[in-house]
């Protein structure tokens, strides 16, 4: 049998946003998603729209999945956690009970966000029982939701429950930070373990994509190299402490040509609200270029590409301003962070 490749990544899904996009649109770029791969086993962060059918065309097998990691619970990164918990169980029902797989994301926002100023009528919130839901939350729920179909497996089919599969689980944010959802999204502070395996040290840091809060950035950390994930930020210093001197960085990138293109001749308050989610949210080209340098990366590939179907020239714009290897990735790409064997 051939021998592991080094450690590497596959960029499962390199698209970002939450909507249906039009092939016109996308490409061949599907929802946010990426596969952390060291020996024979494999980590997740994030699992956006087509997740679960890129993980199949990438050769990889359900049953070597050891985590799953959500950098935040906007929509376009936790589409297919449904799916995940579902068909999941299939593959993976040997797990039950006694090795589940660990989903670590945010926990429960705690607050709601501010009201846009573009408002003109105060807007009201879905779900006011409980508005916020974190990752543990929201993973219960969505198996409730499907309770009809899933009890009938369980009970007529004798499979496990998704509930002993997963063990979905809140991170908990170091106490004494300063940490507010609302009045201090990303106080600067030092990188923190989530989690540890033989084959990987997992640590994270608080970025910054108003108005989701909390949203983190991971490291993870092997033997033979490492590779940090920013998940959605704006230029976050928090984000460079974590990747300092990392053989890996894949960062976030939006097309700010693109966002004045949609709303730059708006005038409607939705348009304009929109307009400064973006500005406020995602990182230039040229940023992302500037943070890989900050902290030292050796390469540097840009994902979560918005919008997913803008020209190459738009990306590669970040190798003129990075002193490092710059990777532009294509959905189901292997790119390697550790010593080739």
């Amino acid at each position: 049998m051939a021998a592991p490749l080094a450690p590497h990544i596959v960029t499962l899904g390199t698209a970002g946003g939450p909507r249906w996009w039009a092939a016109a649109d996308s490409g061949e770029r599907t929802g946010i998603a990426t596969a952390v791969v060291v020996g024979e086993s494999f980590y997740l962060v994030d699992v956006g729209q087509g997740a679960g059918r890129r993980i199949a065309q990438a050769g990889l097998d359900l049953k070597d999945l050891r985590a799953l990691f959500i950098t935040h619970l906007h929509s376009d990164h936790v589409y297919d956690l449904a799916g995940l918990g579902i068909f999941g169980l299939y593959a993976l029902q040997d797990r039950a009970g006694k090795d589940p797989v660990r989903i670590l994301g945010p926990g429960n926002r705690g607050a709601l966000p501010p009201v846009s100023p573009r408002a003109v009528v105060r807007p009201e919130p879905l779900a006011p029982q409980s508005p916020t839901p974190g990752t543990r939350e929201m993973f219960e729920t969505l198996m409730a939701a499907h309770a009809t179909d899933l009890n009938d497996r369980i009970l007529d089919s004798l499979k496990p429950s998704p509930l002993d599969v997963f063990s979905a689980e809140d991170i908990e944010i170091p106490a004494g930070i300063g940490y507010h959802p609302n009045d201090n999204q990303t106080p600067e502070m030092d990188p923190f373990e989530v989690y540890r395996d033989e084959l990987v040290t997992v640590t994270a840091i608080l970025v910054e994509h108003p108005p989701v809060a909390p949203a983190f950035a991971f490291r993870f950390d092997t033997a033979e190299g490492s590779v940090t994930i920013s998940g959605d930020t704006c230029y976050t210093p928090n984000l460079i402490t974590l990747a300092q001197g990392t053989d890996l960085l894949l960062h976030e990138a939006i097309d700010f040509d693109w966002v004045e293109s949609l709303y730059g001749d708006k005038t409607d308050e939705a348009s304009r609200a929109a307009r400064d989610h973006h500005y406020k949210s995602h990182t230039s080209v040229r940023e992302a270029a500037k943070a890989a340098d900050a902290a030292g990366a050796a390469t540097l590939a840009l994902h979560h590409l918005v919008p997913g179907h803008a020209p190459q020239a738009v990306w590669a714009e970040a190798a003129e301003h990075f002193t490092g290897s710059f990777v532009l990735p294509n959905d189901l790409d292997v790119i390697p962070f550790g010593r080739q064997r």
